[in-house]
Order: structure tokens, then C-alpha cells, then sequence
């Protein structure tokens, strides 16, 4: 295994590409549904989107499914290159850090309270229909942090003013889901009600993020709030499911990364333990219960296929974000070996998803 020969090769192809690609749920996006009677059914469109998602074969070309930017594909880019520019300062990455930047303060929504930023496609979910350009909590955490580490590196106040003002959308856009002790978490986005933890959590890191800079204690007492409120229903095991209603009784990998990344930076700033037990038996859950020995990243804790991407690149984002990537560090080298050898295209990007028989190849830019 050679991580960084695997690195170049996956930069090289994204740069080629211009960062512009396809998404696992981007079906909504086909002439079929845009100029068709056949888009007005939810569930046809529900079905429509799975088609597109599950099928290892790519119908995209063939309905008119374009690659196009996704604002939170551009947010992960810009978090990549701000990173890339602090360990080794070259020209070539800080002009990306400047074109991403750019280009996702040009994408903002400006239709609500704050910069907020949604999908590049119509969404129909079990639970809600989102429309094209929808803002989200999740969308807009990951551009936030970007546009603040963007800040961070080039000085740029317009990066750093419209992150901050993601802040009154987080606060007074989204729907919350109270418990009855006054905690609640985040809706997904303002058009539904839904109560996804990974999301508040989310929505919770970044009012804390942005208490670095304002001082607001507000900021920092509604977003431990949204972390009681998500530690209140993490299971005894230590794990938690994706979320409250009947069908996101599932507890998965990366959705699990993402509350003990959260989790972590709202404990790191707020300067409390207060969420340390929480933490310890999530990571315990977490690490014990996703990765086989070969290096296998499961997608569900109960069982292994799908082997979901998502799965092993969060893995060392949340070990790195909570300082346990060393303690952990033959794991996560079995994990980038077998993801490296099993689901690197030679062309450098990384597929999709691997079943039991068929894995999906599809590249998928987000």
C-alpha cells in the first residue's frame, strides 16, 4: 500500500474533472422526472431516485443526469485543500482554497436568515421532498467549517462574515424536536421536522465553531442543548440510530463518526466533560463493532455489506479530530489498505459501494 501514490492519483482525477461530478442521489435530475408527468408521484420518484442509487450500472448518460458542482462536495474539497496548505504552504493549494471559496460563497442561498447551502437535485426521502437548492443543516455545517478554515489561511472577511452568518440559519430557519427536560436537536432542513442526531449534532458543532469568534454564549448553551438532547438517546451499547422515527432505527458507521466527531468538538470548546461518558462508550461501540480485522469497514454494526466509501474516510477524520488516531493507528492502516486495494479505480477515484457480488463503480464526486 502506498497512501500517498493512492492520494495523488485520486487529486489528479478530481482536479481533472474540475471537481464537477455525479451523486448517489441525483436520479430526480433525468428529463424523466423534469418533463414528464410521471415526476408529480412521490413514490415514483422515491423509486426513481433507489434505481438510480442501487444499481451498479450508470443510467445517468442516458437520461440526461449531467455531472454537475454539489455545494457540499465543494465544501469537503476546500476542507482537503485548507489542510493540504497547512502542512506544506504551496501557491497551487492556496489558489484552490481561493477558486473553492469563491465559488461556494457564490452558491450561497439567500432566501433565509443565513448562508445556507442545499443539493444540487431534487430529493425525495421516505420521510420529506426537498426540492433542488434546498438548504440543509448538513450541506451547510461542512461549507461553514470550510469557509472558516478558508478564513483562516487567506484573511478573506467575506468568507469569514458569510460563515458566521450560518449561524441565524441554524438558530431560527430549522424546526426543533424538544425532549422534557428543554434539549432538542435540528430538523434536517426548514422544510421538514424530522429528528436525525448526526444532523443537530452538526448543526450544534458549528454554533460552537462560531462561538470562537463572536463570544455569543448563547451559541455555546444552545449547542450543548442539541448534544444533551443526542446523548439522552444514545443506546446502553453506546451506539445511537440514525434517528427518532420508526424507519431510521438503523445504526450505521459514518453516521455514528459523525456524532462522536461533533460530540468531540463541542466538549473540546465548551471546556466541559460533561459529554466524556457519552463519548467513551460511543467509541467503544464505534470502533469495536464497524471495522473487521482484514480492514473491512462495515456499513451497518450488525452486518458488513454494503461496504459504503463513506465508511472508512470518516473513520480517520474522526480519530484525527479526537486525537485517538495514533492509539488506533494499525487499525486505521489495515482499513486504508483494504479500501485502497479493494475500491481505488485505476483511474484514481474510489467506488461507490461494494455488495456481496457487485460492486458499484459509479464515481461520485460528494
Amino acid at each position: 500500500m502506498d497512501i500517498h501514490l493512492s492520494f495523488h492519483k485520486l487529486k489528479t482525477y478530481c482536479e481533472k474533472e474540475n471537481f464537477k461530478g455525479w451523486d448517489p442521489y441525483d436520479g430526480l435530475n433525468s428529463w424523466v422526472i423534469q418533463k414528464t408527468f410521471l415526476g408529480k408521484w412521490p413514490f415514483f420518484r422515491l423509486a426513481w431516485i433507489q434505481l438510480f442509487k442501487r444499481n451498479p450500472i450508470n443510467l445517468r448518460p442516458l437520461f440526461g443526469v449531467k455531472k454537475e458542482y454539489n455545494a457540499k462536495g465543494l465544501g469537503l474539497f476546500l476542507l482537503g485543500y485548507c489542510k493540504l496548505y497547512t502542512a506544506e504552504p504551496l501557491q497551487e493549494y492556496y489558489d484552490k482554497i481561493v477558486y473553492l471559496s469563491d465559488l461556494l460563497v457564490s452558491m450561497k442561498n439567500i432566501q433565509f436568515s443565513g448562508a445556507c447551502w442545499g443539493y444540487n437535485f431534487d430529493w425525495q426521502a421516505r420521510a420529506f421532498f426537498q426540492p433542488k437548492g434546498t438548504p440543509t443543516v448538513v450541506a451547510t455545517s461542512f461549507i461553514f467549517e470550510a469557509l472558516i478554515q478558508s478564513y483562516e489561511i487567506t484573511k478573506n472577511e467575506v468568507y469569514l462574515q458569510t460563515a458566521l452568518s450560518s449561524v441565524n440559519f441554524v438558530l431560527k430557519d430549522l424546526h426543533r424536536t424538544y425532549d422534557s427536560e428543554g434539549n432538542y436537536t435540528l430538523s434536517y432542513s426548514p422544510l421538514d421536522t424530522t429528528a436525525v442526531f448526526n444532523a443537530g449534532l452538526l448543526g450544534a458543532k458549528l454554533l460552537c465553531i462560531a462561538y470562537r469568534y463572536t463570544q455569543e454564549q448563547e451559541l455555546l448553551e444552545e449547542a450543548q442543548k442539541i448534544a444533551r438532547y443526542v446523548c439522552n438517546k444514545q443506546l446502553p451499547d453506546g451506539s445511537w440510530p440514525y434517528g427518532t422515527l420508526s424507519f431510521h432505527q438503523w445504526i450505521d458507521n459514518f453516521h455514528t463518526g459523525f456524532n462522536l466527531e461533533c460530540l468531540g468538538t463541542i466538549q473540546h470548546i465548551s471546556r466541559s466533560t460533561e459529554f466524556s461518558i457519552p463519548i467513551e462508550k460511543g467509541f467503544d461501540f464505534y470502533l469495536k463493532n464497524f471495522f473487521s480485522s482484514e480492514g473491512i469497514s462495515k456499513y451497518y454494526n450488525n452486518k458488513t455489506y454494503p461496504i459504503d466509501i463513506h465508511a472508512p474516510a470518516q473513520l480517520v477524520i474522526t480519530l484525527e479530530k479526537a486525537n485517538l488516531l495514533v492509539e488506533n493507528i494499525d487499525l486505521t492502516r489495515k482499513v486504508l489498505n483494504w479500501t485502497i486495494t479493494h475500491m481505488q479505480s485505476e483511474a484514481g477515484c474510489f467506488y461507490y459501494q461494494k455488495k456481496h457480488i457487485i460492486t458499484t463503480k459509479i464515481p461520485y464526486m460528494r
